[in-house]
């Protein structure tokens, strides 16, 4: 296979090597993007056999979610004092071991503190998973393990709402977590054996930066949580003083990173002006993205009526196409202008966004699998080049940087998506009810709608700043920055 093929010059490990640290990476990568999706449909079971209400048992999702997004920044800063086999190690093993507490919980309480290790662990890995595979594989193969990796994500994401359903029908919630053990002790050997000890320097960590970004990271996500609730009596100025919040911890940590010896963050890496075109495409993407991940499963159980099995497996055409779109656009990237490929993926994902606005009420099933068809292979082209983009455009040595970013792009993306269809649609039925109407399947579709003209628009955003790209210098495939 020519992933783990030896040329004379190549970077990184000789091929076996590789192949080991490969699988070691794509087993935590695999676990936390199931960890981050398959237990939403677990939640009604997990209240129930708790006892408690359901309300409170979303914090068994948010938990998690918000672990990971606080500890991004500084994981993907320590990789560089730690060196990455250690961090990844430690990190596969955390998960690994809360995972085993959360499939013994007995109690809300002690669930929720188990998810936020499984977020920290999961963070640990995630981090920096880019920057390993940056740092084993030569970088003319970098597009095509980056285009790999994007299919193990949309393969992850499609089989999780049904292995999720499956188990829940067959077995119990617990074994949700179960699985990840066997998974996780295998890729902790794996890691432990194959990703390379790098020689690490005794720099100063950046507590104030670490704390900063974690604030601005943990109000965004609350004031996305608190817009999504405000259709179910919340109050209108939580998300607004949680956004005030993160705007103030934001400013002052990038203020920090100016100041600081040995920045979290360093903001030199943003001198590119293609690594930071390519990660603002990358986080307005991920709004159009959040958006109709969002939207879609509320359109289809609670306007359309399907039971959440077979919402589930109506979304599947979306991460099919990516499955078997990004291999073959990494490959592209790789002998290709990255940043044309990508933002020919976004005018494909643009048209297919609006496809799905103009979805006819009740449409058939096929109407609606094609059009998801049409999103994923735009997302899908468009995400592996975009992300080699970013990677191959910073030096070696700011790889785990740039892959915190890149993590980070994706979580701020996904959560101003919710906040923002949360909003719409409290919106859309306060004027609906304000009409007189009844805020029925036919009046939420139309609110749908509306998401979905949003997430095109961001989507739009999203190409019109990667097509700035496409007049600049550029090197070429398999040539990195030194």
């Amino acid at each position: 296979m020519e992933l783990f093929a030896d040329r004379p010059g190549d970077e990184g490990l000789p091929g076996r090597e590789r192949c080991l640290a490969m699988i070691s990476v794509m087993i935590a990568t695999a676990m936390a993007v199931f960890d981050g999706s398959i237990v939403n449909i677990a939640l009604p079971p997990i209240a129930q056999t708790l006892n408690v209400p359901t309300g409170e048992a979303v914090w068994v999702a948010n938990g998690y979610l918000l672990s990971v997004a606080v500890t991004l920044a500084a994981f993907s800063a320590l990789a560089r004092r730690t060196g990455f086999r250690s961090q990844f190690t430690v990190g596969i093993a955390v998960f690994t071991l809360a995972s085993l507490g959360c499939a013994l919980s007995t109690s809300l309480p002690w669930l929720i503190a188990m998810r936020v290790l499984q977020g920290i662990g999961g963070a640990a890995t995630l981090s920096i998973a880019p920057a390993i595979h940056r740092s084993i594989f030569p970088t003319r193969l970098l597009g095509r393990i980056l285009g790999l990796n994007a299919l193990l994500v949309a393969t992850s994401s499609a089989v999780a709402p049904l292995l999720g359903g499956t188990l829940l029908a067959a077995l119990s919630w617990q074994w949700l977590f179960a699985i990840n053990v066997p998974l996780g002790i295998v890729g902790t050997i794996l890691a432990r054996r194959a990703i390379p000890k790098a020689r690490v320097r005794g720099l100063p960590f950046d507590a104030a930066g670490a704390l900063l970004s974690a604030v601005a990271m943990a109000a965004l996500i609350m004031a996305a949580d608190t817009c999504a609730q405000l259709g179910n009596g919340g109050q209108a100025y939580v998300p607004l003083v949680y956004a005030l919040v993160a705007v103030a911890a934001g400013m002052a940590f990038v203020r920090r990173q100016r100041r600081a010896p040995e920045p979290l963050l360093p903001l030199d890496i943003f001198a590119s002006t293609r690594f930071s075109m390519a990660a603002l495409t990358s986080m307005a993407s991920f709004v159009g993205q959040g958006i109709a991940f969002i939207s879609l499963p509320i359109l289809l159980e609670s306007a359309y009526g399907y039971s959440p099995f077979a919402s589930a497996l109506l979304f599947t055409p979306w991460p099919v196409a990516i499955v078997f779109v990004a291999p073959y656009a990494g490959r592209l990237a790789d002998r290709h202008k990255p940043a044309t490929l990508a933002t020919a993926g976004l005018i494909v994902f643009a048209a297919g966004l609006a496809l799905l606005a103009l979805l006819p009420y009740n449409a058939p099933i096929w109407d609606i699998a094609w059009r998801e068809l049409v999103c994923g292979a735009g997302f899908g082209f468009f995400q592996s080049p975009n992300n080699r983009e970013m990677l191959a455009n910073v030096s070696r040595e700011r790889s785990s940087n740039a892959s915190g970013v890149l993590a980070i792009a994706r979580t701020f993306g996904q959560c101003l998506g919710t906040a923002l269809v949360g909003v719409i649609l409290s919106a859309y039925a306060a004027h609906v009810a304000a009409g007189g109407g009844k805020f029925d399947g036919l009046a939420l579709a139309h609110a749908i709608e509306w998401t979905l003209w949003l997430a095109m628009a961001a989507t739009v955003a999203a190409l019109v700043i990667s097509s700035r790209r496409l007049g600049n210098r550029q090197a070429a495939p398999g040539r990195q920055p030194s």
